[in-house]
């Protein structure tokens, strides 16, 4: 007799991204349940039968996060599947990176004890459940390298923005300060990435500054490199 093949289960992670007040946050989640009951955790959950995994997400997204398809720019980061990640059994968890404007404040689903945002420079005291740490640096990293060579800053961005405001998705994102002058002529020389729209932002005081809204480019020829690549 052939021996019985293990019991594998198949999950989704997500890791919620957004500014708020100029800073980097991700939407953590308090387990109402065992394992790790009154733990911190990215938002999760199994593959429901004949779910596919964009679908997983989406559901996720909506049942954690209170986030529906179209707010978010979502893509597949990492599979973690290591024996042991999870004391249930052993579970393959497919990782999901979501980015998006100004994200509402999640209202709590019934699966979970809270649900809030958490800015990245206050998690250093918080032990997160699982191996949600790793998963949370692996979208991190990802979100910071995508910004080098694709548009997806925008993402974080309404629909008309100044180069400041971009500049500071740049800087929030990847933890540095940028010159500005340098960044205004990168970004408005790359072809496809900005377009100039025929009106400025309200005035604050100073000379008001020029509004944009994302060109149609999806890649920045040359890239936008981080300080020290």
């Amino acid at each position: 007799m052939a021996p019985t093949a293990p019991e594998i289960h198949v999950a989704v992670d997500l890791t919620v991204l957004t500014l708020r007040d100029g800073a980097l946050n991700v939407l953590l989640i308090q387990r109402e349940d065992e394992p790790h009951r009154g733990a911190w955790a990215l938002p999760g959950g199994f593959i429901q039968h004949g779910e596919d995994l964009d679908a997983a997400a989406h559901r996720v997204l909506a049942d954690e996060a209170s986030l529906g398809s179209g707010a978010v720019h979502l893509e597949q980061v990492k599979t973690f599947g290591a024996p042991g990640r999870d004391p249930r059994g052993h579970v393959v968890s497919v990782s999901f990176m979501a980015l998006g404007a100004d994200l509402p404040d999640p209202r709590r689903g019934d699966d979970v004890a809270d649900a809030r945002w958490w800015a990245l420079a206050d998690l250093g005291e918080v032990t997160l459940a699982f191996d949600h740490a790793a998963v949370l640096e692996s979208s991190i990293e990802r979100a910071r390298s995508k910004l080098e060579y694709t548009t997806l800053a925008v993402t974080f961005l309404p629909e008309e923005f100044t180069v400041s405001q971009l500049r500071g998705v740049y800087e929030s994102v990847w933890g540095a300060t940028l010159d500005a002058g340098n960044f205004h002529r990168k970004a408005t020389r790359t072809e496809g990435f900005l377009v100039e729209l025929d009106r400025h932002a309200a005035p604050t005081g100073g000379r008001p500054a020029r509004l944009y809204c994302a060109g149609q480019g999806n890649y920045l020829v040359p890239p936008l490199l981080r300080i020290g690549d």
